[in-house]
């Protein structure tokens, strides 16, 4: 067994190499569908609406199995859940690839995010068991650098494909992807012990539930039209997560990680991950309107007016990793999470007729913020859990995002609803997020003090 030593080298670089392509390739696929929605809808004879359910049926099949294939991944050993992962989102790619309907490409790419969240809920864990302790900063931060390009990579590298082929070439590069990944991962991912208990079905259904209704129920509240079937799904979700959370605290390995929120540290840590996330997903969603409706920039100024955040991200995390490995990871995210509030203050400040660079440089101090933010945030979540919950706290990392994605992006739609200057109060919503995230962050050193 692979104990907190990590894996010897060579073989450890092997093993992030299979982590990292795994990685790059789901973060990509969640992207690179949203600029060929045109061209599948054009081609499958779809409506511009129904398409959209490309996108949301890959999303809800990772926020649903997340959990579940945490807890499995502690049963069966975590690379067993990693390389069943990369099989199904190879097989679903080339489904996706051979579908003539839109209801097919829907179903495909369901099975691609069942796929992906098998990679996306062991690869803390993974990473955990792969590095030695005084190195897991490292690489964490390196994880969120290898993130961060890929969500920079993913709109050029959609353009590109389709500039010289057909939307199927955007699911056909997955397959010599997958194989690589699934290859290097069978010879290098490490080993991890397995706990002797079986899968609790009936938290996997609650947990289904919860999530599935919750986030199909907003979803189906904020775009209007039948607002009132959302939000009873929602009430429904909710009430299913509160028997699963009551279904837990008398489990000693729950499949909804109570056992770990007991402590402060780790649910303080939670929360300021999912208030970080609500707050960049407020500034994603919102300001792409902005730029375009009030600032007059093109379609492709925006894009390139965006870059500078995940970029700056992509300098930040690694750095910010490498630093959490030797000082206090609250007082590091907490640092962060400040630059990103004052980002944000001043991306709600700007004039009408700033220049592209007076924007590019305060999307960059956002970019800054979150990165030295995030390495240190995820390296906290994985390292405060025993390591036999390691799958546990990796799954909670991947569930925090997510869950302050979908919280940002519901709250920029209610604004936007309410307010013609929805992006300018989404801007400033995200900067109390942040600040408030902040402060929890830095609230942690009297915890670890005690």
């Amino acid at each position: 067994m692979t104990d907190w030593s990590g894996l010897p080298t060579p073989r450890r670089y092997w093993s992030v190499l299979a982590i990292w392509l795994a990685i790059t390739m789901a973060v990509l696929d969640a992207s690179i569908a949203n600029v060929a929605l045109p061209a599948i809808a054009r081609d499958l004879h779809a409506a511009a609406a129904e398409s959209i359910w490309v996108v949301n049926a890959y999303q809800l099949a990772i926020v649903v199995a997340l959990l579940p294939l945490a807890a499995l991944g502690e049963i069966v050993e975590y690379r067993r859940i990693f390389q069943a992962g990369l099989i199904l989102f190879v097989l679903a790619s080339i489904g996706c690839c051979f579908a003539h309907t839109l209801p097919e490409l829907t179903l495909a790419r369901a099975a691609q995010g069942f796929g992906a969240a098998g990679v996306m809920s062991v690869n803390g864990a993974l990473v955990r068991f792969t590095y030695p302790q005084n190195q897991l900063g490292r690489g964490v931060g390196l994880n969120a650098l290898v993130v961060s390009v890929a969500s920079v990579l993913g709109p050029s590298v959609a353009s590109a494909i389709l500039a010289v082929g057909s939307w199927q070439w955007l699911f056909a590069v997955n397959v010599p992807i997958g194989v690589a990944a699934w290859v290097l991962g069978r010879i290098a991912l490490p080993e991890s012990p397995r706990q002797d208990r079986k899968l609790d079905w009936i938290s996997v259904g609650l947990n289904v539930a919860t999530f599935g209704l919750v986030i199909a129920g907003v979803n189906i509240f904020t775009r209007g039209g039948g607002s009132w079937i959302g939000l009873v799904a929602a009430v429904v979700g909710i009430v299913c997560g509160v028997v699963l959370v009551r279904r837990s605290l008398s489990q000693p390995r729950p499949l909804a990680p109570v056992d770990l929120m007991r402590s402060p540290q780790f649910s303080l840590t939670v929360l300021t991950s999912v208030a970080s996330f609500a707050a960049q997903m407020l500034a994603f969603v919102a300001l792409p309107f902005y730029f375009q409706a009030a600032l007059h920039r093109t379609q492709v100024e925006t894009g390139l007016l965006i870059t500078p955040w995940p970029l700056a991200v992509g300098v930040a995390a690694p750095i910010a990793g490498r630093l959490a490995d030797r000082f206090p990871a609250a007082i590091l995210a907490g640092i962060g999470l400040a630059g990103l509030a004052v980002g944000l203050i001043l991306l709600a400040a700007m004039p009408v007729d700033i220049s592209s660079v007076g924007i590019g440089w305060r999307m960059a101090i956002c970019g800054l913020g979150f990165g030295f933010f995030q390495a240190p945030n995820n390296r906290t979540m994985l390292s405060s859990a025993p390591m036999e919950r390691s799958g546990a706290a990796g799954g909670m990392l991947a569930t925090a995002r997510l869950t302050g994605q979908t919280i940002g992006a519901t709250l920029t739609a209610i604004l936007f609803r309410m307010s013609g200057e929805g992006a300018i109060s989404a801007l400033a919503l995200g900067a109390a997020f942040a600040a408030v995230a902040s402060v929890v962050s830095f609230s942690r050193l009297a915890g670890r003090r005690s």
